[in-house]
């Protein structure tokens, strides 16, 4: 009777890992992660983590994979539109809102050195997914464009939402004495710009 639990609780010390490497990285910064930090503080030996994690960079790519699928997610759950420069326009929204509402995963995605992506293939599953999801809804929209034009206004739209929603998570934007009015209209100006931009040949 003494295996039967094993696997779960193994599993469960998995999950602890993560989420304490959550916790620390959001208290102390990426720089402050080691796998012997969260051992410490999960109150485990400090080789315990190495069977579900063989180095920070496996910890680092789990957190990172665990961003972009619940990244991804958000944006396949996005209301239904109906058309493609809707449906554009409502995964802008998502994404604002997704970094909006998970700061720290975020930063993890687009602010963290990433462990090398050969050694951890399926840390960015999840990313090229969204990212088709972007490309196919450009595609639908200028059906006649080649691949490498479609590649390029991708580049323009992700650009745009990342550039946002780092601004106006910035300290420096309430140093501006904006309006409030204005920041709060900011996310979905930027939208409608983007969509007259794609407009354009």
């Amino acid at each position: 009777m003494a295996t039967v639990g094993r696997p779960d609780r193994q599993r469960h010390l998995a999950e602890a890992c993560v989420a304490e490497a959550l916790v620390i990285i959001g208290e102390s910064g990426i720089e402050a992660l080691s796998l012997r930090e969260v051992a410490r503080r999960l109150g485990v030996s400090h080789q315990a983590p190495y069977k579900h994690f063989p180095s920070r960079d496996h910890l680092v790519a789990e957190l990172v994979r665990q961003a972009f699928h619940d990244f991804a997610a958000s944006l396949d759950a996005r209301p239904a539109a109906t058309g493609p420069a809707e449906d554009l326009a409502g995964m802008g929204t998502a994404y604002l809102h997704y970094a909006h509402t998970h700061p720290l995963h975020y930063r993890l995605m687009f602010g963290t050195p990433l462990p090398d992506p050969a050694s951890h293939p399926a840390m960015m599953e999840a990313a090229r997914h969204a990212f088709m999801l972007l490309r196919d809804r450009l595609t639908r929209m200028r059906p006649d464009a080649d691949a490498a034009a479609v590649d390029r206004d991708a580049m323009f739209v992700w650009s745009c939402m990342h550039g946002a929603a780092s601004i106006m998570q910035t300290p420096a934007v309430a140093a501006l004495g904006l309006h409030q009015q204005i920041l709060a209209d900011t996310p979905q100006h930027i939208l409608r710009r983007v969509g007259d931009a794609l407009q354009r040949p």
